[in-house]
């Protein structure tokens, strides 16, 4: 058993080596000028890329650019702005119901911490994990989804996922 967990952790060393050369910068490809966009976008992107996402938020951005704007918005409105991200009706009330929980128990400021983002409506691990690294440059965990699964197991750092 100490000998596959050396052989992995050395497979996990060269595999970032080789990340690091590939990709010196490495940045979040959701386009986004402050945490609330951040949450806004990540909450967006389940089960849609990031490309997509970048086309509906400019306009969702406008229409709705703080926390309070958002909490007050429209749903039918919000879902006709998110409806090509998939599952619009859910990501709308999520959006909304983020807003309001934002303005309701933290003043208007997406938090900064995972115990207070987990409370958010529609903001699980990965989403907190997003926005902590990518929002506020605080390292409380990875942000892993199906993708990140896969190629660790393709990649030989684990043999479960």
């Amino acid at each position: 058993m100490a000998a596959k967990k050396t052989e992995i952790s050395k497979r996990a060393t060269d595999v970032l080596a080789l990340l690091k050369r590939e990709y010196p910068v490495a940045i979040c490809e959701l386009t986004h000028e402050s945490a609330f966009q951040l949450l806004a976008a990540t909450i967006l992107s389940a089960q849609c890329t990031d490309v997509r996402v970048n086309m509906v938020t400019p306009a969702l951005f406008e229409a709705y650019p703080t926390p309070a704007k958002l909490a007050a918005a429209n749903i039918s409105h919000v879902e006709q702005l998110v409806r090509s991200t998939g599952f619009y009706q859910t990501k709308a009330k999520n959006l909304i119901g983020m807003a309001n929980q934002v303005m309701s128990r933290f003043g208007g400021e997406v938090p900064r911490t995972m115990d207070e983002l987990l409370l958010l409506r529609g903001v699980a691990r990965k989403t907190a994990n997003v926005v902590l690294g990518n929002a506020y440059g605080l390292a409380e965990g990875i942000a892993v989804d199906t993708h990140a699964s896969r190629l660790s197991l393709r990649l030989g750092l684990t043999d479960t996922v």
